[in-house]
């Protein structure tokens, strides 16, 4: 299944000057699980994510790397999973994403959409042109708004 790329110009900007780093793991994470068995997994979470978002830390632990894009909900990371820790359906992604507003290009005046149009949960408002805040409560965690924000000010909240 092909999906649609979220993000245009000022997406392909950000992926060249944001180095966004996230300690965000995979979907379908089962509740406290440590993923020590990852260590010595085949890594399939990574060769099967269809967004190319998965990737191993220097201990072979599973992130989400969303520097150029979200997560699509695919399930295909949990259906290749051996050590079995990727396997609850109905945890997506635990987190949110939150903007730090001294990053933020629009809380400092300039008129900037660049988060909100790949937001399919229209869980980022804007007050007026300006002074976007992401609803907790709406965001799934999928990731798309970071890596298009051309400011870095979006990051992946516990």
């Amino acid at each position: 299944m092909q999906t649609a790329k979220r993000g245009g110009f000022f997406g392909a900007l950000s992926a060249l000057f944001n180095d966004v780093k996230s300690s965000t793991r995979p979907p379908y994470a089962l509740l406290n699980e440590t993923f020590e068995a990852c260590k010595t997994c085949e890594a399939m979470c990574v060769t099967a994510c269809e967004e190319n978002i998965i990737r191993l830390d220097d201990q072979k632990i599973p992130f989400l790397d969303f520097k150029t894009t979200g997560c699509s909900d695919c399930h295909k990371c949990m259906e290749v999973c051996t050590p079995n820790v990727l396997n609850d359906p109905n945890r997506f992604i635990q987190g949110h994403a939150k903007i730090t507003m001294m990053n933020c290009m629009s809380h400092h005046g300039t008129i900037c959409f660049s988060c909100k149009e790949p937001c399919l949960e229209n869980a980022i408002v804007f007050k007026g042109m300006l002074h976007p805040i992401i609803l907790p409560e709406k965001c799934t965690g999928c990731g798309y708004c970071i890596g298009v924000c051309p400011s870095g000010a979006i990051e992946m909240v516990a």
